[in-house]
């Protein structure tokens, strides 16, 4: 535990410098606190949370807790990268606009559902605390969190506040499937998780797409049109198309079986 403690200090240090009153520092802390929400949001029984709770059946929290952070640096370093240079050379009108679709896709994907891809027992002839950090760095790529911490990156142009940001929402979200996972999946439906990050997305993203697209598109009749559409996926892709493969909280359920 002295490493989420080790962590927590550098953050509220962090957080100190920060928090004074200042124009960047504002954006900072913008970029810093949406980055965590979205997160937090993004990653409640996704599979990068599964992959903790699972490999906390096998070793010990401090190979976890190291592992985790040495891909999470990597991975999120990586995407805000990506990021920054693409906020760079387009137009900021444009990166909100994407980001706002971005966020509604990101919506539609959670309500769809994610699977278990069993990435950690593929290499596990490695040390533990390299074995999670390549599972773990694996699971993430082209996960939705990263392709998020793009789009965060892109639009708030602030790529520590992002970093911060994302790098402190995996680890509240990780830390909560490490510590009640087992629990929450035994008294909260994951249809419910899944449906509330899902929805959470979606009104983000609508937000910023409402404050963001040219005012001729705030026309009643296409408010109506891409509330429609929306409807339709959301149906389509919660009830018709919607993963029926093997769920988080199942898999949870057959560790502590085996």
């Amino acid at each position: 535990m002295g490493g989420f403690a080790s962590a927590i200090i550098l953050i509220l240090l962090a957080l100190n410098h920060i928090l004074k009153p200042t124009k960047e520092r504002n954006k900072l802390v913008i970029a810093f606190l949406n980055s965590v929400l979205l997160v937090v949001v993004g990653e409640m029984g996704d599979k990068t949370q599964l992959l903790v709770m699972g490999m906390a059946s096998k070793y010990k929290v401090r190979y976890i807790i190291s592992g985790v952070l040495i891909a999470l640096i990597l991975n999120q370093s990586l995407a805000v990268l990506v990021g920054s240079y693409v906020g760079s050379v387009l137009p900021i009108s444009i990166i909100s606009i994407g980001a706002g679709i971005s966020f509604v896709v990101f919506g539609l994907w959670t309500i769809r559902g994610d699977s278990v891809d069993g990435s950690g027992e593929k290499i596990s002839h490695f040390s533990p605390t390299v074995t999670v950090a390549i599972a773990f760095f694996l699971a993430e790529m082209g996960d939705r969190t990263q392709l998020m911490t793009i789009s965060l990156a892109a639009e708030y142009r602030n790529p520590v506040g992002v970093f911060m940001g994302t790098i402190t929402g995996m680890a509240i979200a990780d830390g909560i499937g490490l510590i009640f996972g087992a629990w929450i999946c035994k008294h909260i439906p994951e249809i419910y998780i899944k449906w509330v990050a899902g929805m959470v997305f979606m009104v983000f993203g609508t937000i910023t797409l409402y404050t963001n697209v040219p005012g001729w598109l705030l026309n009643p009749i296409y408010i109506v049109f891409y509330l429609v559409v929306n409807a339709v996926l959301i149906y389509l892709l919660g009830f018709r198309f919607a993963k029926r493969s093997q769920q988080p909280c199942e898999a949870i359920e057959e560790h502590e079986t085996r």
